[in-house]
């Protein structure tokens, strides 16, 4: 069945939103379509409709195709929890925890199961689109290859090769990657784009060409910058834009180091009313804060003490003294509490943190991960909110007599008795508009409910129509096989 497969000169050229508006354009021209990603190394996963986690990225393909996702979509996900280390996630149950010496052992053995998510995927659907990771120019990682020319050749798929010429030598970018690649893996790229072009395309007329000659391969053409890719829920986290200054409630993100699940971030970010402010490391939380939010985290404990190393805590205490409130989602409710433990050794050295002490209930890491979809009543409000949970990890204790919100008809989270702090482990609450405009509203905050699920929709069409005015959208379709 018909595949094609999106390699870059390096992470971040736009491979990603590439995928999810051709897909979006493939679906609109009347086929069926699915997002397929071999391996993925990302803290910012989604819960899929069978039960298991995938990166963000393949979730927003999958929508770009109409489809709810599922763990065939994107079979290896690696979750980074410290430097040298990572989760290793397949088909969307968690396997392992290895260091990367460790991984470029298991990898061939991982070919396997990325192979047979891949065929389930093919067999159901008119296309499958296909994205791979980082560059295939890392020619010392190609030995047991799953991410890109490995798994290419294992399932003959073709492949097209993007440049991002917003950083510049691109030109360098793709000549210099088929230099180093092997004479089977050069005879497997059928083509070459560029990416994330600012201003006049045809004055990279000549650059364009001179790519082509030396290379010999078709070029299918220059996308200019998506000025609305922002709209989209944000791969990294990095990604999330902060509002420009203007007047209107100010929420703090601390940008942890093993931030995951950020994209709670992104309705937000979108309100008029709400000016988001993401903190990046050594800035102080500013003194006109009216929430700071604790978000989710891959390691509680590491990012506690990365948090503590910023000076974050101070500064918290001192906001929260200045009545200002916090919101803790995930791993940053757990570290709100009096202290988190992981005996077992589950996301690092077994030990005992101390929280931050905001709130009065207690943390253990445990082997269970609960990963599923959820629909919940915030405790506040008595609305119904759309979400889900993904998270180790049991919270006991006091102040969760007072739960932000019930499921199931139990409690979940947990709030001071001022209501100030307040924690919980559902993620997505935000993208329900009318939770999210009343949530608002309670802050004192009159929000307008524009459709967040609808933005994205729109934002997606808008991607599929941009890339068809300048791509050769159909010539990049003609090539799967």
């Amino acid at each position: 069945m018909p595949a094609l497969m999106l390699q870059g000169t390096g992470s971040n050229v736009g491979k990603s939103v590439l995928v999810a508006g051709l897909c979006r354009a493939a679906l609109r021209r009347g086929l069926t379509v699915a997002p397929f990603k071999p391996q993925n190394m990302s803290n910012n996963a989604a819960v899929t409709a069978d039960g298991g986690e995938i990166g963000r990225a393949q979730a927003l393909q999958a929508r770009a195709c109409g489809l709810d996702p599922v763990v065939d979509m994107n079979p290896v996900l690696l979750k980074p929890e410290t430097d040298v280390g990572s989760q290793v996630v397949v088909q969307g149950k968690r396997v392992a925890t290895v260091k990367a010496r460790e991984y470029a052992a298991l990898k061939p053995r991982l070919l396997e199961a990325v192979l047979e998510s891949f065929r389930r995927l093919e067999a159901s659907h008119d296309l499958v689109i296909v994205e791979g990771a980082g560059s295939p120019a890392e020619v010392n990682l190609r030995q047991g290859d799953i991410a890109n020319m490995g798994f290419a050749e294992a399932a003959d798929v073709p492949v097209v090769l993007v440049g991002d010429i917003d950083r510049g030598g691109v030109i360098a970018q793709i000549v210099g990657t088929q230099v180093v690649l092997s004479g089977d893996d050069r005879a497997r790229v059928a083509g070459f784009l560029v990416n994330k072009f600012r201003g006049d395309p045809t004055l990279f007329d000549d650059g364009y060409r001179m790519i082509e000659t030396h290379t010999g391969w078709q070029g299918f053409g220059t996308a200019p910058w998506f000025a609305e890719a922002w709209r989209l829920p944000a791969e990294d986290a990095l990604d999330i834009r902060s509002a420009p200054l203007r007047e209107g409630l100010h929420i703090v993100c601390l940008r942890l180091s093993r931030i995951a699940n950020f994209d709670d971030m992104d309705p937000l970010a979108q309100e008029p009313a709400v000016r988001l402010t993401m903190l990046g490391h050594g800035q102080p939380i500013p003194g006109d804060a009216d929430l700071v939010i604790i978000p989710g985290s891959k390691s509680t404990r590491g990012d506690l003490a990365f948090l503590r190393a910023q000076g974050w805590e101070t500064d918290l205490i001192a906001h929260h003294r200045r009545g200002g409130r916090v919101l803790g989602i995930c791993g940053g409710f757990q570290m709100l509490g009096r202290s988190v433990a992981d005996p077992d050794g589950i996301e690092g050295l077994a030990g005992k943190t101390p929280g931050l002490g905001l709130l009065d209930v207690d943390t253990t890491m445990t082997g269970d991960k609960r990963l599923t979809r959820i629909t919940a009543r915030h405790a506040a409000t008595g609305l119904p909110m759309e979400g889900y949970e993904i998270h180790i990890g049991r919270t006991t204790g006091p102040d969760c007599a007072r739960p932000f919100a019930h499921l199931d008809g139990g409690p979940e989270g947990a709030c001071s008795p001022d209501g100030r702090v307040q924690g919980s482990y559902l993620h997505g609450m935000f993208s329900d508009d009318a939770f999210r405009t009343a949530w608002l509203a309670a802050l004192g905050t009159q929000a307008r409910a524009h459709g967040y699920d609808a933005s994205v929709e729109r934002t997606l069409d808008a991607l599929a129509e941009h890339l068809e005015a300048h791509l050769d959208v159909g010539g990049l379709l003609a090539l799967a096989r």
